[in-house]
């Protein structure tokens, strides 16, 4: 549900209003926490954790692309820099909370402390943001692209989530994963003679659009998958429990934010190839480092090292792409590209998890065994490696030159808010 309708709420977010989308998203996400909490069947909970996807398909492009409208020329670089720290910091810190609450209170305060917080956020956001002064513009809003969209990218989402239980060569997969991508060229096609299209399909052609879209998906497919091993490695081979799994990743949680300052700095002196590949470097390093975990390693010796290097390197990766998808957006386009960026976020995550799980667990045979596991995930991690060393490679060719990404970063016009 995420995944699929992040474009809907990005380009709702334009036509709409920025505040409103964004408190209604809140909104829906808060009460289907409670909802997730409560829920005494597994259909129940598979719904209330559909209405979890809504809301925040509403509420992350929203988010974006409030920070784009609020802040202009150099102060949007600071500004997205700050939006990375938190959001890749925060997936650190959603693993330490995790764990925390689960052993020692019960697996659903993971839902419940969604309450208070969007409670508080609601409030602060009522304060904070200004309010929408133009009417919401529903004709402006693509509902026939929108239901092409959200079919097809949730096709595609599942089909690549389930790929590892299911195989590659499935029916399922095959033909949600086919069907997904042909929805996704008929989608395209059907853009391009709308009028207020859900998303403008010619910016995909700009180097910085459309570059930095592809380095979403990379960064996202390592970022995801290497948390996941990550996590299995402490848990099902050192044998860590929840609470101090989610500990063990604070660590990242701080280097992600430290790297997310540094990179706006840095894209703001060096520009985006220069930054993205120095990036794309660091975040390999970091894999290689990671793909040397043994069975009768540690935590500080055999993870740490490379959670450290590869977690800087995310952190200038993540905002690097959003000064590249969203430096330049128009009145407009502000929510359409967040929705953009936010989509490469879930589907790039999907990818990577579907692909570096399939490789992990093909290491286990029948007679499954520590050893296995561990040159499987040892194997994964290579691979991710790969991954970040071939995005690090299209970097230099793909993304825009300093001499005509840095100007327009400075000159970054002020996004009027509806």
């Amino acid at each position: 549900m995420f995944g699929s309708l992040l474009l809907l709420g990005g380009r709702a977010a334009d036509v709409l209003g920025r505040r409103r989308v964004f408190l209604t998203g809140l909104g829906i996400f808060t009460v289907a926490s409670l909802a997730s909490a409560l829920g005494t069947s597994e259909a129940v909970f598979f719904a209330a954790r559909a209405g979890q996807g809504l809301g925040a398909a509403m509420l992350s492009p929203a988010a974006l692309s409030i920070i784009t409208a609020t802040f202009q020329g150099p102060a949007r670089a600071k500004a997205l820099g700050v939006w990375g720290a938190v959001g890749g910091a925060g997936a650190a810190i959603g693993v330490l909370l995790g764990g925390t609450l689960t052993e020692l209170v019960d697996w659903r305060a993971i839902f419940l402390i969604n309450l208070p917080v969007g409670l508080g956020v609601a409030v602060a956001a009522m304060k904070v943001i200004p309010g929408d002064v133009a009417r919401p513009q529903w004709r402006g809003l693509d509902l026939r692209g929108a239901l092409v969209a959200t079919a097809s990218l949730g096709a595609l989402v599942y089909a690549l989530s389930q790929a590892a239980d299911a195989g590659w060569t499935s029916a399922q997969t095959l033909g949600l994963g086919t069907a997904g991508l042909v929805g996704l060229a008929a989608f395209a096609a059907l853009e391009l003679r709308t009028h207020n299209p859900l998303l403008n399909i010619s910016r995909l052609g700009e180097r910085g659009v459309g570059g930095g879209f592809v380095m979403m998906l990379a960064a996202s497919a390592v970022l995801f998958g290497s948390f996941l091993l990550t996590s299995i490695y402490l848990q099902d081979v050192l044998g860590t429990g929840a609470l101090e799994t989610g500990l063990a990743f604070l660590p990242m949680a701080v280097i992600i934010g430290l790297g997310a300052h540094v990179g706006s700095h840095f894209v703001g002196h060096a520009g985006l190839r220069i930054a993205m590949a120095a990036a794309f470097a660091l975040i390999p390093g970091g894999m290689l480092l990671l793909s040397g975990v043994g069975s009768g390693g540690t935590y500080v010796g055999d993870v740490l090292p490379g959670m450290l290097v590869a977690g800087l390197g995310l952190g200038i990766a993540l905002v690097g792409v959003a000064l590249s998808v969203l430096t330049g957006a128009a009145d407009d386009e502000a929510g359409m590209l967040s929705g953009l960026n936010t989509t490469g976020h879930e589907i790039g995550g999907s990818l990577g998890v579907a692909v570096l799980v399939t490789i992990a667990t093909g290491a286990i045979g029948a007679g499954a065994s520590t050893a296995s596991l561990v040159n499987g995930l040892g194997d994964a991690f290579l691979v991710s490696a790969i991954i970040a060393a071939t995005a690090g490679v299209v970097a230099l060719f793909v993304l825009p030159s300093a001499a005509s990404f840095l100007p327009k970063l400075r000159l970054a016009p002020r996004v009027a808010i509806h």
